[in-house]
């Protein structure tokens, strides 16, 4: 059973919509925050990467950060640039990138389903990015960036909430090639889709697992200190947006690599020969994009090659070890190039797929990198078998494209 409960959101006033809405706090650094901020002071930023209000070098887990966003959460609401809902409601975000749609319901979760496992995930987490998030929950008291979850699609849920859009949007506004749509769902409506929910026996998290893991946290912390913890307080759920997994499109999530571990370009491809066979495919100007599963492209010494898993490595005995990413990981990174723990190593950065492969070639050309790595993406379907059987992925195996907004709608905790 799939718990989806209405929120009264704290939404940006329509007018300020474009000017508010912001990119994902993690998927921007501090200084790329600072120019938006600079140019947009009403960027969301202000409170998600608050340390863009603060002196450059300011260390980004001090307490006068956490205290910044909070300061900034409560400016923007006493100017009246985010403004409460009066009623609780359940809401619809439909993104479209050219011709593809998503129709995702937004709402709050279940904190206790996240940690019974009814909130499937597929990646570790680092405890110092779940006490990063939870911080930020508890002094801004609000949950300001959603999670993006998945549910197995069925039709008749869909042609519920696509009739949803038969009503006029709140917002309606194009960034960067991409149209984002936000719906007020109807009351009768929305009940309709908290009954299916009932009949959903799991959901899964497609990104957002420190966001969740941060929510636990808070719940368990007030549960613990509140001796009249009913489990109807707004700590107990979560914010998240949540997706039919048909209409959801993982990107490529690429590697770029600074040396060859002391080897030469004669050596390493030696060695890559014994599980893989190669093929010389393209130069530089004409990356070469994978077509299937167990398939890489690869970029050295300005040549692009293809290649192919041999048999003896793609007998996966579970579902991870099928994962390209897997592959890549157990019979390269680590072997050949020494790249143990690709979390922490500095000689290893990744790409994600909305940059292009032309930015495989820029890293390696001109910013110092030695190699590059071209994947196939995940599948949604890989991602599912990898939660349903208990397991983690390796880091950096998907990337979701397009990216939920910051700042769309918000959470409060004291409702």
């Amino acid at each position: 059973m799939a718990v989806i409960r209405a929120f009264k959101a704290l939404r940006p006033r329509k007018d300020l919509c474009e000017k508010v809405v912001a990119p994902p706090y993690d998927v921007v650094s501090s200084q790329e925050a600072r120019e938006i901020v600079r140019v947009n002071p009403l960027s969301f930023l202000r409170i998600t990467k608050p340390e863009v209000d603060l002196p450059e070098g300011i260390d980004i887990y001090d307490d006068a950060v956490y205290k910044k966003g909070a300061d900034n959460l409560l400016e923007f609401i006493q100017k009246g640039i985010l403004v409460k809902d009066n009623e609780p409601h359940l809401y619809l975000y439909v993104q479209q990138m050219e011709d593809r749609v998503q129709h995702g319901i937004v709402g709050v979760f279940s904190c206790k389903e996240y940690r019974d496992g009814l909130i499937k995930k597929h990646e570790n987490t680092r405890e110092e990015k779940e006490i990063d998030r939870m911080k930020h929950i508890e002094v801004t008291n609000a949950q300001n960036g959603p999670v993006f979850l998945l549910y197995r699609n069925n039709n008749e849920l869909s042609n519920i909430v696509h009739t949803v859009r038969l009503s006029s949007p709140v917002y309606d506004f194009m960034d960067n090639g991409i149209r984002h749509t936000f719906y007020i769902i109807r009351k009768d409506i929305e009940d309709q889709i908290i009954e299916h929910f009932k009949a959903i026996p799991y959901l899964y998290i497609a990104d957002g697992h420190h966001r969740s893991a941060a929510a636990a946290r808070v719940w368990e912390k007030r549960m613990r200190e509140n001796p009249a913890h009913s489990g109807n307080e707004a700590y107990n759920f979560f914010l998240a947006v949540v997706f039919p997994h048909d209409e959801l499109y993982i990107m490529d999530y690429n590697r770029v690599l600074k040396d060859l571990n002391g080897d030469s370009p004669h050596k390493f491809m030696e060695n890559l020969k014994k599980n893989f066979n190669i093929e010389k495919v393209s130069e530089k100007g004409s990356p070469y994009k994978p077509v299937k599963m167990h398939e890489f492209g690869m970029y050295l010494d300005g040549v692009w090659y293809r290649l192919t898993a041999r048999e003896q490595i793609i007998n996966a005995r579970s579902p991870v070890e099928s994962l390209d990413v897997f592959i890549l990981q157990e019979f390269v990174l680590d072997p050949l190039l020494g790249i143990k723990n690709p979390r922490k190593d500095k000689r290893i950065d990744f790409i994600g797929g909305i940059r292009g492969l032309g930015e495989l070639e820029n890293k390696v050309d001109k910013e110092g990198y030695r190699l590059a790595f071209a994947m196939y993406p995940t599948t949604i379907e890989q991602l599912m078998r990898v939660a349903d059987a208990g397991l983690t992925m390796p880091p950096k195996s998907t990337w979701f494209e397009p990216k939920l907004k910051s700042g769309l709608f918000v959470h409060l905790l004291d409702e």
